[in-house]
């Protein structure tokens, strides 16, 4: 057995992780959700056991088991990294990305930003153009 088509950087992170294809248990089994009859009747959901780190990841966003297979393999992989690689790994990269963004800003940087657009706001006020009529 080897690793489906996998993109160049998912396989450098295999490398880099030392992931070998034995060391994962793959799984096929019928699928759930959206889809239909299609994904209710056939075998699309791909679930891999990686066995030195027990990680299992469930994959079934998709209508074909081909395309499952490949999703499943790249977040069995990114997972795998964060487990072995801690804040450095893509995936807790992503998370603290998100975490930021969701993130309140402080009163210090509101007041910060308020000021800004103050002095722009100012600027702008002074560009308008004067009307003839008034100052005769």
């Amino acid at each position: 057995m080897h690793f489906p088509e996998l993109r160049q950087k998912f396989l450098t992170i295999a490398k880099e992780c030392s992931i070998r294809i034995e060391d994962i248990d793959e799984h096929h089994t019928h699928g759930h959700g959206h889809g239909g009859q299609k994904v209710n009747k056939s075998t699309n959901c791909v679930e891999l056991h990686h066995l030195p780190t027990g990680i299992t990841v469930r994959y079934a966003h998709h209508r074909s088991l081909t395309r499952n297979r490949v999703d499943a393999y790249e977040l069995l992989f990114l997972k795998i990294q964060e487990e072995l690689q801690g804040e450095v790994s893509e995936l807790a990269r992503k998370k603290h990305k998100i975490q930021k963004q969701k993130q309140r800003r402080s009163r210090r940087a509101k007041e910060k930003i308020l000021e800004e657009k103050k002095k722009r706001s100012d600027l702008k006020e002074g560009r308008k153009t004067v009307d003839t009529e008034e100052c005769s």
